[in-house]
């Protein structure tokens, strides 16, 4: 692994109870690439991305962010983390909530263009509880672009939004790593996972391949990606 990565995880586990939810998971992933891990519900994706951001401590392995062993509170600023719910506060209006995270991060200067950029200017005002669920997913895409991190965390950031704003969020995310930033996507939706530049199939906390969706297809000789995925899981579990 080298300095450019802007993410290295190496060897880390970390087992719930009787759950492995790492098993020894290897990867890097440099700047300026949009790299997703796809699996199913309960395959370590979550747990692997909390990890990144001090949330979770590995058991055994290292895992360094932006140069910084984790955790490491001195690199949380340059990273942006999208939860599977939207993590905003209801009761504030959309531009409170844009402007909250800003100030933590320390960099209120994005708060406007954030707001032009995902389409919510004119929704400034309004009182986030009073919003439809995709206009929140926007929201929390704002809270966690308004610093414009060097690493872009989104845990299943498209659940609930409609296909026409999927295909704008991914927009921003290309944008994102256009612009030197790693951005890591979590998704079971093929499609999606189509759009990214790297893919890393997990399942039951391994890493079970990594390459571009054309690379996992040719590998398992499949089709499309779904049956590239089942087939690798099928033959590198260890069950």
């Amino acid at each position: 692994m080298n300095g450019a990565n802007a993410v290295e995880v190496e060897e880390v586990r970390k087992r719930f109870g009787t759950i492995n939810a790492l098993d020894g998971i290897t990867l890097a992933i440099p700047a300026g690439e949009v790299y997703g891990l796809l699996g199913p519900n309960g395959a370590g994706k979550t747990t692997l991305i909390r990890s990144l951001i001090g949330l979770v401590r590995p058991d055994s392995g290292t895992v360094r962010v932006l140069g910084h062993e984790m955790p490491d509170v001195a690199v949380l600023n340059r990273i942006g983390y999208m939860t599977q719910s939207a993590a905003v506060y209801p009761e504030l209006s959309v531009e409170e909530n844009v402007l909250f995270f800003a100030r933590v991060n320390g960099d209120v200067g994005g708060v406007e263009k954030t707001l032009r950029t995902l389409q919510l200017w004119d929704r400034r005002k309004d009182v986030v509880a009073t919003l439809s669920g995709g206009t929140r997913g926007r929201v929390s895409l704002a809270c966690a672009l308004v610093h414009s991190p060097a690493l872009l965390l989104l845990d299943e950031p498209t659940v609930g939004i409609d296909p026409q704003l999927r295909v704008q969020f991914w927009e921003h995310f290309h944008k994102l790593a256009d612009e030197g930033a790693a951005v890591i996507v979590t998704s079971h939706v093929m499609d999606e996972a189509e759009r990214c530049d790297r893919l890393g199939l997990v399942a039951r906390g391994r890493l079970l391949a990594e390459g571009t969706a054309a690379q996992l297809t040719k590998r398992a000789r499949a089709r499309n990606l779904e049956a590239a995925f089942l087939r690798l899981a099928a033959a590198e579990s260890p069950e």
